[in-house]
């Protein structure tokens, strides 16, 4: 027996590999998800042996149906609760704001419908472009922080900024403010001398999902993508902008553009309990939520409608996609967006096409040349179906744009963390903050015209001579576009 296990161990594994493999495929035909990606799937299972059932194993499994992480314990926490009636969604007070448009007033319902995503008036916002002024402002308000100090990231690099940054809560834990920290294990590099001060100096600091050899795991699945600070339970912060050297536009370095907002009012209450839901995760531990956390907000004469959405395996629906979507498709005038990653699912596509078939202008700002060399191919493949549809795509040649904004007819904006791609849409863990103020989205709607200037937008009959290697090159990647 073991002199035929050894003469034949080759095919012993090629059968084992494909009893798995259709054991696999079986289980993907049953869940009926989207068939692009149950075919993509497919094929990598039957035609790259034991890589394929890596690659479903790591990408395939889906956890919207079967949660990461339950929200429920911290939601149904009394002072949680209470926090959510006094946010809760008040028809007479919405009735009051006559600037909202039925079509705007579809997307809070559906959001709050959802999630019970409230929609709050009393805020104060600033528009931060860039990092340079995002860390300015942040580190001054972790400065002054008098109770405590919360961050969740996505990227945290031990570098100049990040290191800074660290320091800087280090200190104030040392002073007695609790600090929380809470970043993704794939996306950060943080020293161990450096996690070694955080633990000694108070902070308390946990991974989101710790793999194994954290630097080849690449877009290893359901990463924490969100960008929140929240300080004293007062001020928050939430946009595109990470904690690390390269989005600071200083020593020569490429241009990084970004967006970012600080928000002051109650829709860092919103912040609040979605940091505390994903701590109650990471940390492990049920820990004991105070009235702190929730202080009350001197009311502001200039109301500015803000609701803030999360999406991801911890959300019965794709909330940042369903907004999205009905915003495109309920818009009248233009629609505006910019993203560094474009690989759009179909209901994206279909909504923009539609959008600028029937009059209205459709922008969309993506990189000249990405971060990544599939990303970057993979979005080139989908232009075709945008261009003939009439929407102008312009790409930004002063450097990266990593912004995540939209701006709709002067009324109806979003800065956030997801991307217009399908991770973004149904893997990772992101947060958006939508806007419903005319001030603001005039302000997002110039610095989207301001970055065209910095841009070259496409021509279709240019696009259309490229040459068949480059088309190639964007069919494989687009093959893979579900996975990545």
């Amino acid at each position: 027996m073991l002199e035929f296990v050894k003469n034949n161990y080759w095919i012993i594994l090629i059968i084992f590999n494909y009893v798995v493999a259709v054991s696999a495929v079986i289980t993907i035909l049953l869940k009926n998800i989207n068939p692009t990606k149950t075919l993509t799937y497919i094929i990598v299972l039957v035609f790259f042996p034991f890589l394929g059932i890596v690659v479903y194993y790591l990408f395939g499994q889906e956890y919207r149906k079967n949660k990461i992480f339950n929200r429920k314990h911290i939601l149904n926490k009394e002072i949680i609760q209470s926090i959510n009636k006094e946010l809760e969604f008040n028809k007479k007070e919405l009735e009051k704001v006559n600037q909202y448009p039925d079509e705007k007033v579809k997307l809070i319902k559906l959001l709050h419908s959802n999630e019970n995503e409230p929609l709050t008036l009393n805020n104060e916002i600033e528009i931060l472009k860039d990092g340079d002024i995002k860390f300015e402002r942040l580190l001054n308000d972790i400065k002054s922080a008098k109770n405590h100090i919360h961050l969740e990231y996505y990227i945290i690099r031990d570098d100049n900024i990040g290191g800074e940054l660290l320091d800087l809560i280090c200190e104030k834990a040392k002073e007695g403010i609790e600090v929380r920290l809470s970043y993704d294990d794939v996306g950060s590099e943080i020293s161990a001398k450096m996690k070694s001060k955080l633990s000694h100096s108070g902070v308390l600091h946990c991974s989101f999902m710790p793999v194994l050899f954290s630097r080849f795991t690449g877009k290893m699945n359901y990463r924490n993508h969100r960008k929140i600070a929240i300080i004293d339970g007062k001020i928050g912060y939430v946009g595109g902008i990470n904690i690390g050297d390269e989005y600071l536009n200083k020593n020569g370095t490429s241009y990084w553009r970004d967006t970012h907002l600080r928000i002051i009012g109650d829709a860092v209450k919103s912040l609040q309990i979605h940091f505390l839901t994903t701590w109650d995760f990471v940390s492990g531990k049920k820990m004991t939520i105070y009235k702190s956390y929730f202080p009350d907000v001197e009311k502001k004469n200039n109301q500015i409608g803000l609701q803030i959405v999360a999406s991801g395996p911890d959300t019965d629906w794709a909330n940042i996609m369903e907004v999205t979507l009905t915003a495109i498709i309920t818009a009248n005038d233009y629609v505006y967006i910019t993203t560094p990653y474009f690989v759009p699912n179909d209901e994206m596509i279909t909504a923009l096409q539609i959008a600028s078939k029937s009059g209205v202008d459709v922008r969309l700002i993506i990189p000249e040349k990405s971060d990544s060399w599939i990303v970057q191919h993979a979005s080139n493949s989908y232009l075709d179906d945008l261009l003939k549809a009439n929407v102008k795509v312009y790409k930004y040649k002063k450097g990266f744009v990593h912004a995540k904004t939209m701006v709709i007819d002067d009324i109806f904006s979003s800065v956030g963390t997801s991307n217009l791609d399908y991770r973004s849409f149904n893997i990772n863990f992101e947060i958006n903050s939508l806007i419903y103020n005319k001030e603001n989205s005039k302000t997002l709607k110039q610095l989207f015209l301001e970055d065209i200037k910095a841009c070259q937008e496409v021509n279709y009959n240019t696009y259309l001579k490229r040459s068949k290697f480059d088309k190639v090159k964007e069919s494989y990647c687009r093959l893979w576009s579900p996975l990545i």
